[in-house]
């Protein structure tokens, strides 16, 4: 695909999810070959007692564009395996993801993603795996 043709299938499939997805209001901001960055507003319901963001906010946006990702390829895909590493906590009103693809293969690939809060410090960094399943 073209990184025109990607960028409407990205936004078909964003105007198309249902829950988690749509609840945690994630949006997409660009998609091309290999890469996919989305972002966040940091809402009241994403905090985590301390007053910080939820861990689980900000892997589930790493989890969403990599598996942009992984879906642009044409085949459903499901995370198999997945790591993540929280550096700093999020700062300001929102975050950032950059996700990136490392192996495209037949029936895994791997994807990077790298997290940003809006003064351009990574917060998180994350590998995950999706297996194909058609």
């Amino acid at each position: 695909m073209s990184d025109q043709e990607l960028l409407e299938f990205g936004k078909k499939y964003m105007e198309q999810v249902e829950g988690f997805i749509k609840h945690n209001q994630y949006r997409l901001v660009d998609i091309k070959q290999n890469c996919c960055v989305m972002e966040a507003d940091i809402r009241e319901e994403c905090l985590n007692y301390y007053g910080l963001v939820h861990g689980g906010f900000i892997f589930g946006l790493a989890d969403t564009a990599a598996g942009i990702l992984a879906r642009a390829t044409g085949r459903k895909a499901v995370t198999l395996n997945s790591h993540i590493e929280y550096l700093h906590a999020a700062r300001g009103g929102k975050i950032k993801v950059v996700a990136s693809a490392i192996k495209t293969g037949r029936n895994i690939s791997v994807y990077e993603a790298s997290i940003y809060d809006d003064q351009d410090v990574m917060v998180a960094k994350a590998i995950l795996d999706y297996f194909y399943i058609n």
